[in-house]
């Protein structure tokens, strides 16, 4: 049941979903004739709610699956933990197939080794901020001094310090999300199951959780899933992003994948309004040394121009190459590797690599 040489922490294989009486009639239907969506609607009364979805995560990394509404991005994300069964298809965690998992198996994974987070944190009213936190502890028989010695830990982890003793009531929206994140860290898990934990919250308090939660998974490095319908929150928040519609998974990349290289015109259309400048790299544009100098053009000497590093955005390179005649020289491990023109960086402003 173990595949020890995974190396993906969470894995989905080929996994759909369809809702419905007649939902291994209407998947075998989609698997001989390609139908739609709307064709499984008409024929078969049934819904693909996930179609043929396979993604990984490996550790320590926030994959954010992004999508509109009925895109199918939340009931992707609850067979992860088995809150939704596959009508097709595997789910691995930590090389562990979900599925054979006995019912006492399934519930020690959900306690131990995944945390979820959800828009609606669904705090306990009658129970402090501590209480809350420790709750899952509490499920678990660990002894009271230990789970509120965690709870205290994880409170001021969420910057709650001196919030343990108050109610929920008392919280404003943005602190009782913390809770609801720190509940889910209390128990220490491997995996963070996210289904848009902050697209409820005002712009500015949203921003600063999620500036708060990238700190914390730099430090925690817990593997996460994070789900929205946000792109600019997956750029933000991802290191890769899958984008869902209709069930399907269109397109896999990091941000800069995804901006510079949309799939189709659906994630065209999505990338269209957003600033390239913190997403494309000098190696995404510059034009190698080699390159630079068969066109028959010479390289300045180095000294005399700006230097940057490969993994500088465009923003950096803008500031560099303002009030210069001489092109950007990308320089890795003291040796230039690449070139970066005026030509060169307009264009990858432009979205253009």
């Amino acid at each position: 049941m173990t595949d020890s040489s995974s190396a993906n922490v969470v894995e989905t294989r080929n996994v759909w979903k369809i809702f419905g009486d007649r939902a291994d009639e209407a998947l075998e239907a989609v698997r001989q004739d390609n139908l739609s969506k709307d064709e499984v609607l008409e024929r078969f009364d049934a819904v693909v709610g996930v179609r043929d979805v396979s993604i990984s995560a490996g550790a320590g990394e926030i994959f954010c699956i992004m999508g509109l509404s009925g895109s199918g991005k939340s009931t992707l994300v609850r067979h992860i933990n088995r809150l939704i069964e596959p009508t097709a298809g595997e789910i691995l965690v930590n090389g562990v197939n979900v599925g054979m998992l006995k019912p006492e198996e399934l519930l020690a994974m959900r306690a131990e080794s995944i945390g979820m987070v959800f828009q609606n944190m669904a705090l306990l009213p009658h129970r402090t901020v501590r209480d809350n936190i420790a709750f899952a502890l509490e499920l678990r028989n660990v002894d009271i001094f230990t789970r509120n010695n965690v709870a205290d830990k994880v409170i001021e982890l969420v910057s709650l310090k001196g919030y343990g003793d108050r109610y929920p009531s008392e919280l404003s929206g943005g602190m009782q999300q913390r809770v609801g994140l720190a509940r889910a860290l209390a128990a220490d898990p491997d995996i963070l199951l996210m289904d848009e934990p902050f697209s409820a919250l005002d712009p500015l308090i949203r921003r600063g959780l999620q500036d708060e939660f990238l700190e914390l998974s730099a430090s925690m490095k817990k593997t996460t899933l994070f789900i929205t319908h946000d792109l600019d929150e997956a750029i933000r928040m991802g290191s890769r992003i899958a984008i869902m519609k209709d069930g399907e998974i269109v397109q896999t990349g990091t941000p800069e994948e995804i901006v510079t290289k949309p799939a189709d015109d659906y994630v065209a259309d999505f990338v269209a309004g957003i600033s390239k400048l913190r997403l494309v790299y000098a190696h995404t544009v510059m034009i190698h040394i080699e390159e630079f100098e068969s066109t028959g053009s010479k390289l300045p000497a180095i000294e005399e121009c700006p230097r940057a590093h490969p993994e500088d955005d465009l923003d950096k390179l803008i500031g560099l190459a303002v009030n210069q005649e001489n092109p950007v020289i990308i320089m890795d491990d003291s040796m230039p590797v690449g070139v970066v023109t005026k030509d060169a960086l307009l264009r990858g402003i432009q979205g253009e690599t």
